[in-house]
């Protein structure tokens, strides 16, 4: 496996070749993205746990840095640990699969002043780093082409997305409120099937092609035959979801599998976790207030309620393989970068890469549609999809960070495709795979529905 992994790097980092003055740049610009975040909370909200299955957010505000620590300073230039206790404490996030929910406290922490003196000196070391690694000829797998450097903004920019929705689910009054970006008018939209031919959907990114960074579960490409099918044209709406809720749809036993209708039940659910009941009417909880239920936004929820709600129109959620054909595919036989063409991501294409907090009405970038027709794949909300997170064929864990995917290799996470508007921009490849938990409903993350 040793050598396998070797040769996973090896093939990795000749798809690479970012100037150090892009490096620079990205790890900057991925900084000011988090360092937003905490700017947003209150002091007193820092030792708070926001999401019961998920460390407290003072964790997190080290966290970064001490994954860069190790993964760079550490592991790629072999430095001197000056705070070992805290590498250790800082490193590794949860994720529990069970009713085993953390149990510590706020004095098992560090204060607030501690982590960031921690985080002034992680940040100067891989400056440094940096600039050794651009004037040195070293060719190490982890040094060359920067590939360590990718892994450590990517890491970041995927946590700038997690403070966001872990924030989100804080009290108003523990953060400071932003100014928000007003809705465009909300387009004309009828909920509509599109019908998508059979072809081909390539998964996955090809090892040792040029020109792209990626983690070790998209490697390695391979194709997957598609029969047609039917799939919706845009997300499902909050309105349309609204009609499932006031149809007692949470409440249709024969609607939810046996380990749904448990979670269901003992966690007292009854409509989506963004949503608030307020003398009869419903709310959804943006970022900074609550405010009247925007119909016309894509509705958040887990992927137990989304499957849910696919059943009770006879319909399924898509694979990750029909996905792709929707999103990717093309009527001519060729697979497009992105769902609009080969232009890199930009804000006329979809709501993503950190423009707006909260979603917008479904349909309100066309251009950013597939060539089959199919609107709002990239931004908007993460979608979910019936596929378990699972290995490709010839799947190799990275040998510097091995449990990054196969840790949850474990028949408990869904694939979910696409990107939220919190999502950065470099995530929105073609090839890249989130996952979370089917209980999990605070992820920014929507669906739609095939007909097979």
């Amino acid at each position: 496996m040793a050598s396998d992994g070797r040769t996973a790097v090896e093939n990795l980092r000749r798809t690479l070749a970012p100037p150090t003055e892009t490096l620079v740049a990205r790890l900057a610009h991925a900084r000011a993205r988090t360092d937003e975040l905490f700017r947003l909370v209150r002091a007193e909200a820092l030792f708070e746990r926001s999401i019961p299955e998920r460390h407290r957010l003072i964790f997190y505000l080290g966290h970064l840095e001490a994954f860069d620590w190790n993964m760079i300073a550490r592991a790629a230039f072999e430095l001197t640990p000056f705070r070992e206790d805290l590498d250790h404490l800082l490193a590794f996030g949860i994720d529990p699969v069970d009713t085993n929910l953390p149990t510590d406290q706020p004095s098992d922490w560090p204060p607030e002043l501690e982590i960031l003196e921690y985080n002034r000196r992680v940040r100067a070391a891989i400056d440094t780093c940096l600039q050794k690694a651009a004037r040195s000829n070293d060719d190490g797998p982890l040094l060359e082409n920067g590939l360590i450097f990718q892994v450590g903004i990517e890491h970041r920019v995927m946590h700038a997305e997690t403070l966001a929705y872990l924030l989100h689910q804080l009290p108003l009054e523990q953060l400071y409120p932003q100014r928000i970006l007003p809705d465009p008018p909300a387009p004309s939209t009828t909920p509509r099937m599109v019908e998508i031919p059979g072809g081909t959907a390539t998964l996955g990114l090809e090892r040792g092609a040029a020109g792209t960074f990626g983690w070790d579960n998209e490697f390695d490409a391979f194709a997957v035959e598609v029969p047609g099918f039917a799939i919706d044209a845009y997300p499902v709406t909050n309105n349309r979801y609204r009609e499932f809720v006031n149809a007692g749809g949470y409440q249709q036993r024969s609607l939810w599998n046996e380990k749904d209708w448990e979670w269901l039940q003992s966690q007292r659910i009854e409509h989506p976790r963004f949503w608030r009941r307020r003398g009869g009417e419903w709310l959804f909880r943006c970022l900074f207030a609550e405010v009247p239920l925007p119909p016309e936004w894509p509705v958040y929820v887990s992927q137990a309620e989304a499957a849910a709600y696919a059943r009770w129109h006879g319909l399924a959620l898509p694979t990750e393989a029909q996905w792709h054909r929707a999103a990717y595919g093309a009527p001519e036989g060729i697979e497009r970068d992105y769902p609009w063409g080969a232009e890199p991501p930009a804000e006329r294409f979809g709501n993503f890469d950190f423009v707006r907090w909260d979603p917008m009405p479904v349909g309100s970038h066309p251009d950013g549609a597939s060539a089959f027709g199919v609107h709002d794949l990239l931004g908007n909300g993460w979608e979910w999809t019936s596929t378990l997170f699972e290995p490709f064929p010839r799947f190799q864990p990275f040998p510097f960070y091995p449990g990054y995917s196969a840790d949850f290799f474990d028949g408990q996470h869904y694939v979910v495709k696409g990107g939220s508007s919190r999502t950065g921009a470099c995530l929105l490849r073609r090839s890249f795979r989130n996952w979370y938990q089917p209980h999990y409903p605070y992820a920014y993350a929507t669906f739609r529905c095939v007909e097979n």
